[in-house]
């Protein structure tokens, strides 16, 4: 018996090699039964630790916790340091204003964790009755004794000393809805007018409503979410440039309507013409910015919240961060709103559900959009709108609102494919953990969907390969036909055109026979079957595809 060889000694680069699958195989089971059947091809790894960690799966649902988390945060510490001579002088007390907004954070909060643990399809079916209901309370609130009159605005519902704005509700029932509308009726490849005949009348509706009492800041706030939704559902541009000339025709036809916008419009052209009116506000906010410096005077020992600054807990809480916080302070909050922008179009950008996708867009651009709005009036830059900085000044219901809208964001991240994988397959994610939140569902095309990528996938397909002859038949199944060069004789010249003629009347037999089939409802015979099943067939399919679609989604 021959003794077996002695292997020859494995290099470096071998026992690297071993190592590195059996490392593999103890931590991923799946990746090595994959590997095993396949080259070993070099994957592109991240080069840095960061980015590794921009590729996790749960990175995005991190990241907008810790964005919303860091804003809230800021926003009540800003508002104790800004509103406490305010609440003395109003309520006798130094906590009042802070109390109601750390209440109405509380609220928001509960709504945070209840938009993410919601079903996407619950939110869908939700999303017009809501926006129904928001129309209902913004014409209630026009009503004399039941809306509140307050700064020139009937738009408040005040229910024992807790306001309410339903033109906050209202924002966020039209971007549900409007994005659940615009997903559906991309799905079935409907017409440019019946995507737009719904969603634009009832924007227009609604900005109505909100012109009426009159509130210029939520009706530029509501703009803002339909240009976002147009613009994120990929209309053409000729529709977004239409609707972005006609709002911006509005917001000027709004601003020299009334005599205070137009006032406000004018200090803005003009600051030094009335410093001591209608230009005081802006002049103040000004002074209390170049009092900051670069590092601030710390925290809440700014002057501007001794009355000179009106509205410093509210509209104005930015000129309060940087006068005490000083430019650095003012610099990391906008870094902040930069990264919820970056995380909330990442979100969008890896979501497959196109509901999700466009939700999560228009979420992040209308609250970028309102940041920017609110800086840029304090700075200067703009005139005044009334606008809140989202999350950080004092207001009740905009508070909760918006930690609503960051909960079905978050919701979202939760819902990218890597995320459902991930945490379908059983790994540990602490913040889940913590919050114990259901698991995601993976999305799942409607049948609406499939069937359309079916008949488009057949349409592609050619009958015949280009490029390759059509296979040569037998003499026998030719029926006859002529070949060159030969001469055939006039028996058979005879069978063949009597051959012909009875394919031809078979032919047209069939076809009659399967418009009669179509027509009557009965089941073709065999040689219907093919027209059949690519034609009325399919139709019906995305009847009832379509119907299904309805009832699911309302």
């Amino acid at each position: 018996m021959r003794s077996p060889a002695p292997s020859a000694p494995r290099s470096g680069s071998d026992v690297v090699s071993i190592l590195t699958r059996l490392w593999r195989r103890d931590g991923d089971p799946a990746g090595d039964t994959a590997s095993a059947g396949s080259a070993e091809a070099p994957r592109a790894e991240p080069r840095t630790r960061f980015g590794a960690w921009l590729g996790r799966p749960m990175t995005s649902f991190h990241l907008i916790i810790a964005v919303t988390a860091l804003l809230t945060t800021l926003g009540l510490i800003m508002v104790l340091s800004a509103s406490g001579v305010y609440s003395y002088d109003f309520d006798g007390s130094p906590w009042a204003v802070f109390i109601r907004q750390v209440l109405w954070t509380v609220v928001g909060l509960v709504a945070f964790y209840v938009a993410l643990r919601i079903p996407v399809r619950t939110l869908r079916r939700l999303a017009f009755p809501g926006f129904a209901l928001s129309i209902v309370l913004l014409i209630l609130v026009l009503i004399p004794g039941i809306g509140t009159l307050s700064n020139g605005s009937r738009g408040w519902f005040v229910v024992a000393g807790f306001s309410m704005q339903p033109s906050e509700l209202a924002k966020i029932a039209f971007a549900i809805w409007g994005a659940h509308l615009l997903a559906a009726r991309r799905m079935e490849q409907a017409s440019l007018r019946e995507m737009l005949i719904p969603l634009v009348p009832a924007a227009v509706i609604a900005l109505a409503l909100i012109v009426a009492q009159p509130d210029l800041g939520q009706t530029v706030s509501l703009s803002i979410i339909l240009l976002g939704l147009l613009w994120y559902a990929g209309l053409p541009l000729r529709v977004f440039l239409s609707s972005l000339a006609a709002a911006m025709a509005a917001a000027a036809v709004l601003a020299v309507s009334a005599g205070y916008r137009s006032d406000r419009v004018q200090s803005w052209l003009d600051p030094g013409a009335d410093s001591q009116g209608i230009g005081y506000q802006s002049r103040q906010a000004r002074f209390a910015l170049a009092n900051g410096g670069i590092f601030g005077d710390g925290l809440g020992q700014g002057t501007a919240k001794w009355n000179y600054l009106p509205n410093a807990h509210n509209d104005f809480i930015f000129a309060i961060i940087g006068e005490e916080l000083g430019f650095v302070g003012a610099l990391g909050l906008l870094a902040l709103f930069g990264l919820f922008a970056y995380t909330g179009m990442r979100i969008a950008r890896r979501s497959v559900d196109p509901f999700l996708r466009l939700l999560a867009a228009t979420t992040t651009l209308w609250v970028v959009g309102q940041m920017f709005i609110n800086v840029g009036y304090v700075v200067g830059l703009l005139p005044v709108t009334g606008l809140q900085l989202p999350l950080i000044s004092a207001g009740g219901s905009a508070q909760a609102t918006t930690l609503l809208m960051m909960g079905l964001v978050t919701n979202a991240a939760r819902h990218e494919p890597d995320a459902v994988a991930a945490l379908r397959a059983g790994r540990d994610d602490r913040v889940t953990r913590l919050l114990r939140l259901p698991l995601p569902e993976p999305y799942v095309p409607t049948r609406l969907e499939v069937a359309r990528n079916r008949l488009q996938t057949r349409r592609a397909k050619p009958s015949r390969t280009p490029g390759k002859p059509a296979a040569k038949q037998p003499a026998a199944k030719r029926g006859g036909t002529k070949q060159p060069g030969v001469k055939q004789p006039a028996a058979k010249q005879g069978a063949a055109k009597q051959g012909a003629a009875k394919r031809r009347t078979t032919s047209a037999a069939g076809q009659t026979e399967r418009r009669s089939g179509r027509s009557t409802g009965q089941q073709p015979g065999r040689a219907g079957r093919s027209s059949v099943r690519y034609g009325a067939g399919q139709r019906k399919q995305g009847h009832r595809a379509r119907a299904l679609e309805g009832q699911r989604y309302g």
